[in-house]
């Protein structure tokens, strides 16, 4: 039977459910009840601004878009947002759907830290973005009714959320702080780490092995 919340279906399908166990077994109850709450954040969003996403693949973006940062399925080579975007790929293509869309789950996941891009690309794509920026940023929260608010935080709590997502992350890109390079994620090390020294990309452009 589907569940519905805030208006909003999680279809039942076998797709959707071992995505639901492999997502719950992999996170703690702050990955997953963020993750879960992106998805519907996302979908509240699209619906509110006409786009028409498919729910399996917004299901799948949401709920990986944060599993490269588990111990289950962080590298320490690759952004924690490329882990996710891989694993979520894979899992898609294993279960039957085309190439075409899992990539739009790939773009989805991998640029969800990239701000503006993937507002600018198909709705399976930016769906996720939405989800988060709403869920950490607490962007267009105008967009969401009150009462749909309260019914999705019913659903999926967010005790201490902020300080607890943060540590999340820490954790998460604490052991390969060179893959931070370029984005919002070395802001992250940086709080936590006063050691924590960024890559400077003017320092990179001055000091490349180019001769002038």
């Amino acid at each position: 039977m589907s569940e519905v919340i805030a208006g909003i279906t999680v279809p039942d399908t076998q797709l959707i459910r071992e995505a639901t166990a492999l997502v719950r077994e992999a996170t703690d109850d702050t990955l997953f009840n963020h993750s879960r709450r992106v998805f519907l954040w996302g979908s509240l969003k699209a619906a509110a601004r006409g786009l028409e996403v498919d729910p399996e693949l917004a299901y799948v973006g949401g709920l990986f878009h944060d599993l490269g940062l588990t111990t289950a399925y962080g590298t320490k080579d690759q952004r924690f947002e490329v882990d996710g975007a891989d694993a979520a790929r894979d899992f898609l293509l294993d279960h039957g759907r085309p190439a075409r869309e899992a990539r739009k789950v790939w773009l989805a996941i991998a640029l969800h830290t990239t701000p503006e891009i993937p507002l600018k690309l198909e709705p399976d794509v930016a769906v996720v973005t939405l989800g988060v920026e709403t869920d950490v940023l607490g962007l267009g929260l105008d967009e969401i009714s009150p009462e749909q608010r309260a019914a999705v935080v019913a659903a999926h709590p967010r005790p201490d959320f902020k300080n607890r997502i943060l540590r999340a992350f820490y954790d998460g890109m604490t052991g390969r702080p060179d893959t931070t390079f370029g984005t919002m994620n070395d802001d992250v090390l940086a709080h936590f780490d006063p050691s924590f020294v960024r890559a400077d990309f003017v320092g990179i452009i001055q000091g490349n092995a180019w001769p002038e």
